[in-house]
């Protein structure tokens, strides 16, 4: 019989990976990429309250789910207060918030009006910033837990067309690091997931089924992401799996980013 040297106590991982007990807010969980997110969480025992601004997509997904349907327009501060004391006063706590909220625009930088840009920073970052506030108030009070922002590979990288959308994304980016380090001593943790090309019903009726070889060429994986690729690195942040991990942003796009073409072929 072999016996290890090392007496370290070993760690329970499957327990770390649970959210038993928990209440986790997914905002913008009515579809898509928030959807699977709802689900994700649910089934690792977390109570999710699902958000979106359309109440009747909230209202399915928290069915299947079994969780609690809210509505909220998060760009709107007032609204976004109004949600957590809503939370709050339904839960109890709030645990863990996950924001998939966000919005693009395929415009150049002349093709970009002032009315556009101002809607895309609303939209990407300063719904995220009105979240992560008002998240991280309720959060204290409830003894941390773990904010996810959805953030992209756009705000990492640069992109034609994607001035606008990019700049926001960035910016959130930066955000989730700052909030780290001015909530970590509550034992709140903030970090994020920047998805390359996610396969989801607004992507492919944007660049269609037809299309779909062409944008999956490059990508070492062979294929696009899906939500549930997604959820699953959302999931690794919301549990203590994560919990010694605070301001990252982990990039989802099957290793495209760091795929270097040489020019000549045969090197």
């Amino acid at each position: 019989m072999t016996i290890s040297m090392d007496a370290t106590p070993v760690t329970n991982y499957a327990e770390l990976a649970r959210l038993d007990s928990r209440v986790f807010v997914v905002i913008g969980g009515g579809q898509g990429i928030g959807r699977q997110v709802s689900h994700a969480l649910a089934q690792s025992g977390a109570r999710v309250v699902v958000v979106d601004a359309v109440g009747e997509r909230a209202a399915a997904v928290a069915a299947e789910v079994d969780g609690v349907a809210m509505v909220a327009d998060v760009t709107v501060a007032t609204q976004v207060d109004q949600l957590f004391s809503s939370v709050m006063d339904a839960e109890g706590r709030v645990d863990g918030v996950v924001d998939i909220v966000g919005i693009s625009r395929f415009l150049m930088i002349e093709e970009t009006s002032e009315e556009d840009w101002d809607q895309l920073q609303t939209i990407n970052l300063k719904q995220g910033f009105l979240v992560i506030k008002a998240a991280g108030r309720a959060m204290r009070k409830s003894g941390g837990g773990a904010i996810v922002m959805i953030s992209s590979i756009s705000g990492i990288d640069a992109a034609q067309r994607h001035s606008g959308y990019g700049a926001a994304k960035a910016a959130l980016i930066s955000l989730v690091k700052s909030a780290a380090v001015e909530y970590g001593p509550y034992g709140i943790r903030v970090n994020s997931v920047a998805p390359g090309v996610i396969w989801t019903d607004r992507i492919g009726g944007a660049i269609g089924e037809n299309r779909r070889a062409d944008w999956t060429d490059g990508t070492p994986t062979g294929r696009l992401g899906e939500p549930s690729d997604i959820a699953s690195s959302v999931l690794f942040f919301a549990s203590d799996l994560s919990q010694h991990v605070n301001g990252q942003t982990l990039v989802v796009d099957g290793g495209r980013k760091i795929r270097f073409e040489y020019p000549v072929e045969g090197i």
